[in-house]
């Protein structure tokens, strides 16, 4: 099975200081996508810069030309589905077709107050991904829409051309819960997961490949509920959040390693985080870029599709 290499650039340089430079580096490394995180803020960069994912991403697609790009991910945190829709057919529109939306429930953290809100409980933000995701599908693939739910309303909602990618840009969806995999099954053109994260701090490698056995398996089961093949789906991996942490960075070998054992497990890919001195995605770039340039004919793996 042939296996796609991918990066994630989080927003926190300015354009003319190092941003422009890693989305650039990134199409030359050959990376099949770049995404970036949809968030206000996020964990230990709250304190500093911090920029936004769509204008971002905007101006990425204006400086490469082959490179898909992406959010790890969106979420209902401070999202609403009948403006979202028309950024994503503005972006998919500038890029020529290159976007991938990465959606998820969200979490706790810092966007989950930022409005002034209350942060919801898993179930409430369980209850808004399941009515956010089936309502931007429509506004990304209808003229007009109207609907009228319990989280979220639109009102003859145009968004005419549409995207690029017909019917719609992809989704790639987030989860690992009985509700988010249903979800995933029926909208997802592709399936996300970070691992077990109650693993994180004292488990294993090996029994991280274990729990996220399990969650394949998982999907697996939401897909044929619904009569569709989970072989069919693609599954990303975005890494730095199991038990290895960033050892698979540490060198190519190691890398090899760590991506086959998922690739086994029926991935078909591998997001790894762009270096960033001083924090948790603190790497040796030379390793980096090596991985990037020769991990995926040592794993048979096509860099672009």
């Amino acid at each position: 099975m042939s296996l796609r290499l991918s990066t994630v650039i989080l927003p926190y340089r300015r354009w003319h200081e190092g941003g422009r430079s890693a989305w650039q580096r990134a199409e030359q490394l050959g990376f099949h996508t770049a995404y970036t995180y949809d968030h206000l803020s996020w964990r230990s960069f709250r304190d500093g810069p911090w920029f936004g994912a769509v204008p971002t991403l905007t101006a990425a697609a204006s400086i490469t030309d082959r490179l898909r790009l992406g959010t790890l991910v969106t979420s209902p945190n401070f999202r609403h589905p009948v403006t979202l829709a028309k950024e994503l057919i503005s972006l998919d529109d500038i890029s020529g077709g290159r976007v991938t939306l990465g959606i998820g429930a969200g979490g706790s953290g810092f966007d989950a107050t930022a409005l002034g809100q209350e942060p919801w409980t898993p179930r409430e933000r369980a209850d808004r991904l399941a009515e956010f995701v089936p309502l931007l599908d429509r506004l990304l693939t209808e003229d007009s829409v109207s609907y009228e739910g319990d989280h979220y309303s639109a009102h003859e909602a145009r968004n005419i051309p549409g995207c690029v990618q017909r019917p719609r840009l992809p989704f790639a969806v987030a989860a690992t819960g009985p509700r988010g995999l249903k979800l995933a099954a029926r909208h997802g053109q592709a399936w996300v997961t970070t691992g077990d994260p109650r693993l994180y701090e004292n488990g294993t490698p090996e029994q991280s490949v274990q729990a996220i056995r399990g969650q394949v398996e998982k999907l697996a089961d939401a897909c044929a509920e619904i009569g569709r093949d989970a072989a069919g789906m693609d599954k990303i991996l975005l890494t730095g959040f199991t038990p290895d942490r960033t050892r698979p960075l540490e060198s190519l070998d190691a890398f090899v390693d760590f991506a086959g054992r998922h690739r086994d497990l029926g991935f078909t890919e591998i997001v790894i985080h762009w270096p960033i001195p001083g924090t948790d995605f603190a790497a040796d770039e030379k390793v980096f870029e090596q991985i990037a340039m020769e991990a995926p004919a040592q794993l048979g793996a096509s860099g672009k599709v």
